[in-house]
């Protein structure tokens, strides 16, 4: 790789870690509300390194006349993320006195909105140290989002070329005639439903404090609460039901917010995706809340909003839990697992492989059973008003396989560890999806991730970086032509 190149990645880096050092300033602004003078050194040491390391990069200014190509994007993406990981760790490392590899797997999962933690105590944690968690989970959802809708469509490996044209709009024009507007577009959106959100948990009985936090968790779908037993410490039935719909505002695509900010107004319920995820969520919810109902002595409402909460936690990828649902019992558990895998939407802030994948997957399967019924016909295959065409089918056979291969390599590598099966199944799985939690009584949603050896961590690590970054952005890296000029 060129030394221009380099240059300009560098610089671009180095901009991400000037404003992560700037957004250390609300942990800040948070301890002195909180009365917590005591604990700014942790952040200002943090954002001091941090933006020394960012202007480093900086200073040396960019190149002109040179510009990134697709294959450059790759390791922008994956060198960017994994920078931004190592630096977000500071905080964690001085404030809570950790090992790194524990304040990096934390500062991971924050930033991929994935959820696993190895912290404990929340309840009495710094105030400093629990809104940055929540703020890493903040702003690596908009990332993701702004990754999902102008890199990997470059790319030819992400789901929102299906989406980001046409989105359910008849006229088939572009949502936006220029990307720096769909960008502005985005994080308006992305910031007006934080804020509506923080100010629904308010109302229903949160804190200021606990209300901003959760509603930055569930717009980015990543899940970190400020109490070790998270939703569950509220009781409020209107409480779990602003989580609901928090979490599902931040899995559906937020192109489609944009194409109804401009005025299509049907743009959402006519998507495709957005239908397949809702029908999915509203019949897993009666099924097993009638289940659940059932088999315990709760109201049917209150069964209903049980498992419509880890439902739609986990559909989402979100990872909060009201109760330990893995004493639900077998049944339970393996809806929970098999719901893990399925995401939200594509160009939304949810892991997992996305509902668009299995919508078009069904698609092919009745095309090739028609096909052995007519073989002389012509089938047309059609999804969300787009021909899906071979090289479509290519990229979600591709991600598909892979993302099996990579769960079923590190759960391997688990087990190798020493970890019990369930552990090492359930941790790769939830890893690599972004769910957050796993099953069992180790990483279950009433344990965390702590007791793990640190080469499980760092391995895990690896599963929520290549999960959120859509499996091939990664594993293209490790190509050997990849490196050739």
């Amino acid at each position: 790789m060129a030394l221009p190149t380099l240059r300009i990645i560098g610089f671009i880096i180095g901009i991400f870690l000037i404003t992560l050092a700037i957004s250390m300033v609300v942990p800040m602004v948070t301890l002195l509300v909180f009365d917590r003078a005591s604990e700014l050194n942790t952040f200002l040491w943090s954002s001091l390194i941090t933006f020394i390391a960012g202007l480093a990069l900086v200073v040396p200014g960019r190149p002109e006349h040179v510009h990134l190509r697709p294959r450059d994007m790759y390791m922008l993406t994956v060198s960017s993320w994994v920078t931004v990981g190592v630096f977000a760790a500071l905080p964690f490392l001085l404030a809570r006195h950790m090992s790194y590899t524990d304040a990096f797997f934390e500062s991971m999962s924050g930033i991929t909105a994935t959820g696993a933690t190895v912290l404990s105590g929340l309840d009495n944690a710094s105030p400093g140290i629990l809104i940055w968690r929540s703020m890493l989970h903040w702003l690596g959802g908009i990332g993701f989002i702004g990754m999902a809708v102008a890199i990997l469509p470059m790319l030819r490996i992400g789901g929102m070329r299906l989406f980001q044209t046409e989105s359910s709009d008849r006229s088939g024009n572009k949502i936006m005639p220029r990307s720096h507007m769909v960008a502005k577009y985005i994080v308006a959106t992305y910031v007006g439903i934080t804020l509506i959100a923080t100010l629904a948990f308010w109302w229903a009985g949160m804190s200021p404090f606990d209300a901003a936090n959760h509603a930055m968790s569930a717009i980015s779908t990543g899940g970190f609460s400020t109490s070790d037993q998270s939703l569950a410490k509220w009781q409020q039935p209107a409480v779990h039901w602003v989580a609901v719909v928090a979490m599902i505002l931040g899995s559906l695509p937020f192109a489609l917010y944009v194409a109804t900010l401009r005025g299509n107004r049907k743009a959402l319920i006519r998507d495709a995706q957005v239908q397949g995820m809702l029908g999915l969520l509203v019949v897993t919810w009666l099924v097993m809340g009638t289940w659940y109902w059932a088999t315990t002595q709760l109201h049917w409402l209150d069964a209903l909003r049980h498992v419509a909460v880890n439902v739609t936690s986990v559909v989402t990828t979100t990872g909060f839990a009201l109760g330990d649902y893995s004493l639900w019992g077998n049944f339970s558990l393996m809806i929970f697992f098999y719901l893990g895998f399925v995401g939200g939407c594509s160009g939304s802030t949810a892991g997992g492989i996305k509902i668009f994948r299995f919508q078009v997957a069904w698609i092919l399967l009745k095309a090739s059973l028609q096909q052995l019924i007519h073989p002389r016909s012509v089938i047309k295959q059609k999804y969300n008003g787009h021909r899906l065409d071979e090289e479509i089918v290519r990229s979600i056979l591709a991600f598909s396989f892979f993302f099996t291969v990579t769960i079923a390599a590190i759960a391997l590598g688990l087990s190798l560890l020493g970890l019990d099966w369930i552990t090492s199944l359930t941790g790769a799985a939830s890893t690599v999806s972004g769910v957050g939690p796993g099953l069992g009584e180790v990483i279950g949603p009433a344990g965390n991730f702590s007791s793990l050896p640190n080469a499980a961590k760092w391995l895990l690590c690896a599963g929520m970086l290549i999960g959120r970054l859509e499996i091939i952005t990664v594993l293209v890296l490790f190509m050997p032509a990849f490196w050739r000029h």
